[in-house]
């Protein structure tokens, strides 16, 4: 894929950076314990393959994990790396670097861990089970497997594929397009609450409780233009990781059809 037709991750990260506040990242820190089944990361090592913000790498490391993390994209590195100036602590360990999950030396050279993080990030390689297979291979053994896949939604899928490639395509899709989801995003949800009699602002309010610290702009940018983009089912996703050696833990669905589908596997 062409570098044009490539969602800038790492420039739309940088922005969420600049609203970013504590709220947020005690939120991202309730995610990772509840998700995870602990109160605390102490003397565990997290691996956060394709950081984005750095937001979950703040968590583990305010959990009192030992924290490495890279991306692919150098503009989610630089905001990794200003999330660890800004808000991380003088205590533990946290390494940020730029790497590729489809690496695979490069991933095996960072050694085991005992959690590994992956939210919305494989299914953005355009290698959708290499970059799986990669990244579990990092999990120690009775280690954890924490990752976010786009649920396959069939034709709807399909379409929003091409969608995407056309944001990525040029500026002009991109205004345009910007333009015509950002209102029918709005529109459906002002719609359905006042449907319900529920007051339309609480929506984007309890946007960051209801979504692990997230910003809903920078949410809706990132859906609209994520590429390259990939899907798997529920089924097909646990029955590739189940068949390297994990359990699952615990399987969440997405609110809406085309979300992401999380996962929590166990290495046996």
């Amino acid at each position: 894929m062409g570098k044009e037709q490539r969602f800038g991750f790492g420039k739309n990260w940088l922005s969420y950076s600049s609203v970013l506040t504590e709220e947020h990242i005690e939120l991202a820190i309730d995610s990772l314990k509840e998700y995870l089944n602990i109160e605390n990361l102490n003397g565990k090592s997290f691996l956060d393959i394709g950081s984005g913000s750095g937001l979950f790498s703040l968590a583990a490391h305010r959990l009192g994990a030992r924290v490495t993390s890279f991306d692919y994209d150098e503009h989610s590195v630089e905001c990794t790396k200003l999330l660890k100036q800004k808000y991380g602590q003088e205590q533990g360990e946290w390494a940020v670097m730029q790497g590729s999950v489809l690496d695979h030396e490069y991933v095996s050279s960072l050694g085991e861990f005992d959690v590994v993080y992956s939210w919305g990030v494989l299914h953005h390689t355009n290698n959708l089970w290499q970059a799986v297979y990669n990244a579990q291979s990092a999990v120690s053994r009775g280690g954890q497997f924490f990752i976010g896949i786009y649920n396959d939604e069939g034709i709807v899928s399909s379409v929003w594929l091409i969608i995407k490639k056309l944001y990525c395509l040029n500026s002009f899709f991109r205004t345009l397009l910007t333009m015509i989801f950002f209102t029918l995003f709005f529109s459906v949800g002002l719609f359905t609450d006042l449907v319900r009699l529920k007051n339309p602002m609480k929506r984007y309010a309890d946007h960051k409780k209801k979504h692990r610290g997230m910003s809903l702009v920078h949410d809706w940018r990132d859906w609209l233009g994520g590429c390259p983009f990939e899907v798997a089912s529920i089924e097909r996703v646990e029955s590739f990781v189940e068949n390297l050696g994990f359990t699952l833990e615990k399987c969440t669905k997405p609110e809406i059809g085309f979300g992401n589908n999380q996962f929590v596997f166990k290495r046996k």
